[in-house]
């Protein structure tokens, strides 16, 4: 966790799910009206998420977000006319490693994200609807992942079962040692991303990139994979409803995503500065 300091913030790198959005996926207009506010206030503002591009579209249009995001937890960096900036994969050996432990449990969902195709061998999965709901779009079925393990952007292992997930989660770690990062973006999902993408290395590429140093950044965030974020960042928030562990590792703490934390944040720590 960085030292909160009284230095002006001049770029703003958000969450996604759990943080700007609500329960729903939606949006509120105190979000939007309060990302304006920034915006006018000549402070910059973007987003990190665990989502492949295409489920981002929707909400950077709404916010009027015009610098690259940061998808897949920051395993790919997209500009604002689509090209890339950035793009790493999980290596072959580490997918394989997570998709043998993830295999034949029968409360674990398996998907596997490859550049913006949601990959899944069974699409009536309990956890589908959820996931289609927040992307905005269907799955692709396939009888295997092989074909496509040398360009994965992301697998998770999603389950009602939480403490399953952390159990899988604690087992897998030591396994891709050095070859990947494994964290829990929510509750229900256990993301596997190549070992370069984090939210912390997405922070620091996009503040180099826009020529803004780390200590006038600002982070916010709730879940398992925004602490990287929260590290480099020279004020880091965390939601109200994100868990003790994720709001110990941050400056401060705002309202919950079902009060509009982010405008919260955004109001009282952002823009006095």
């Amino acid at each position: 966790m960085s030292e909160a300091a009284p230095q002006p913030i001049r770029f703003l790198l958000s969450d996604m799910d759990g943080t700007l959005l609500r329960a729903d996926h939606s949006l509120s207009q105190r979000t939007i009206e309060a990302v304006r506010s920034l915006r006018e206030a000549g402070v910059l503002f973007s987003l990190a998420t665990g989502r492949p591009p295409r489920a981002m579209r929707q909400q950077i249009e709404a916010l009027g977000v015009d610098l690259p995001t940061a998808a897949f937890n920051g395993g790919t960096i997209v500009n604002p006319d689509g090209s890339l900036l950035v793009a790493h994969h999980l290596p072959a050996t580490a997918a394989l490693t997570a998709l043998a432990l993830f295999a034949d449990r029968p409360d674990v969902e398996i998907w596997v994200f490859s550049g913006d195709d949601w990959l899944l061998k069974d699409p009536h999965g309990p956890m589908v609807p959820r996931e289609q709901h927040g992307l905005g779009y269907p799955p692709v079925v396939v009888d295997s992942f092989e074909p496509y393990l040398e360009r994965i952007s992301k697998i998770v292992a999603a389950s009602d079962n939480t403490e399953l997930l952390i159990e899988l989660e604690a087992r897998l770690l030591p396994q891709v040692d050095g070859m990947a990062q494994v964290s829990r973006s929510q509750p229900v999902y256990l993301d596997v991303t190549a070992l370069e993408a984090n939210k912390g290395t997405a922070l620091v590429t996009l503040a180099e990139h826009l020529g803004v140093p780390l200590a006038q950044t600002a982070a916010i965030g709730d879940g398992g994979n925004d602490p990287a974020m929260f590290h480099c960042a020279g004020l880091s928030i965390a939601m109200g409803q994100a868990p003790e562990e994720i709001r110990r590792q941050a400056d401060v703490v705002t309202g919950s995503n079902s009060e509009d934390g982010v405008a919260q944040a955004i109001e009282r720590y952002i823009l006095p500065r």
